[in-house]
């Protein structure tokens, strides 16, 4: 009989202890609590109980876009951990692909192709700027969506790729051969009599090096005039804009920045420079460094800036490597020109002689396809340093 009673006992027990523990489960999962954090109670709650099927990883990404998102910051920008060494070998300029640029969009054509590289792939197959990429490894794009498609599209060195574009209503294939690219960050050449013509793709790894080669190289051709052209320079690092400024202006502050903490640093250059009437081309597409760059030359009365109203990106990024391979670039300070303003308080960079284009010019500037007396931008920089 006690024998009995005591089995009775433990298994109400039993019962109670089940019944508590799937209490305290649902209030642990469901109800806010010290030290629970919102968006682990929130994935605890989807992977648990969501009816439907969903991936962690996405969900974490999809947090952390969301959060990046919400600082209301355009600079800031979250790396999925699948993306970041591509961010890294577009730092570094370099990268894996058929040699295209395309849009940040997809329409119902498919992802324009706004440029291409004179040695990819894409070039080679016969491809051109304003062809749509409709399809890629028979894949519709509009399905793939843009992250997916660039990510097929870049694979692995040496494997190919089918790319189907959609040119005047009719689809084309090509089966491309994926390469590795070095791309080429400045170049310089003669335009006219006395000009020299030095184009700045970013500021990113090996700018000062390539840049003051390309000044060098038109300077030795007889160059007594520079136009420097950073339209559509998306800017880049502060070392190597800082190196390029310092070979061009003559002793003073360059470069001033304010991080998080308040903390500020000054940037001098020294007394060495380049005496030489100089213009620099702008438009709505020239961030961050670049338009530092040409701010820099215009107020210390080196150059005259040439083009449309710059972007105003005035904060600069610092990237951090997150515990799963992802990344952040967050805006953790503010820059200033050498007479202290802040680019995004202007509104963006002015410039001396505003020359507008429209679309159909300013997307064959970006395609690099019009030769220098057919751009508008660089006529009147020409006739700015001629006058």
């Amino acid at each position: 009989m006690k024998k009995e009673l005591l089995k009775h006992i433990l298994r109400l027990l039993s019962y109670i202890l089940v019944a508590a523990a799937a209490s305290f489960l649902t209030l642990w999962l469901l109800v806010p609590r010290t030290g629970m954090e919102k968006l682990a109670q929130l994935e605890n709650l989807i992977t648990q109980r969501f009816v439907g099927e969903a991936d962690k990883t996405q969900l974490e990404d999809g947090a952390a876009y969301g959060m990046v998102s919400a600082t209301g910051d355009r600079w800031s920008n979250y790396i999925p951990a699948d993306q970041y060494q591509n961010y890294l070998q577009t730092m570094n300029n370099q990268y894996v692909g058929i040699g295209v640029t395309i849009s940040t969009a997809v329409t119902e054509k498919g992802i324009e192709i706004l440029r291409l590289e004179e040695n990819g792939g894409a070039r080679e197959a016969g491809l051109l700027a304003g062809d749509y990429i409709y399809m890629v490894d028979g894949k519709p794009v509009s399905e793939l969506g843009i992250e997916e498609a660039k990510k097929i599209i870049s694979g692995e060195i040496g494997t190919t790729v089918e790319i189907t574009v959609l040119r005047s209503g009719e689809t084309h294939s090509y089966t491309i051969t994926r390469k590795e690219f070095s791309v080429e960050v400045a170049s310089g050449e003669i335009i006219g009599d006395g000009i020299g013509y030095v184009r700045i793709e970013n500021f990113d790894e090996r700018c000062a090096q390539e840049t003051q080669a390309a000044i060098e190289s038109v300077l030795q051709q007889g160059a007594k005039k520079l136009i420097f052209d950073v339209r559509n320079n998306p800017g880049g690092y502060k070392k190597e804009l800082v190196k390029v400024l310092d070979y061009l202006l003559p002793e003073g502050e360059i470069f001033h920045t304010v991080n998080y903490q308040g903390k500020e640093e000054i940037t001098n250059s020294d007394a060495a420079c380049l005496d030489l009437p100089m213009a620099v081309l702008v438009n709505a597409q020239s961030y961050s460094a670049a338009e530092f760059f040409a701010a820099a030359l215009q107020e210390y009365d080196k150059a005259v800036v040439v083009g449309e109203q710059t972007v105003g990106k005035g904060y600069f990024q610092e990237t951090y490597k997150l515990c799963d391979g992802s990344a952040v670039s967050l805006s953790v300070g503010k820059y200033y020109t050498p007479k202290g303003l802040n680019l995004v308080e202007t509104g963006g960079l002015t410039p001396d002689v505003p020359v507008a284009v429209e679309e159909e010019t300013a997307a064959k500037i970006y395609a690099q396809l019009l030769q220098p007396d057919e751009d508008p931008q660089i006529a009147a920089a020409v006739a700015a340093l001629t006058e």
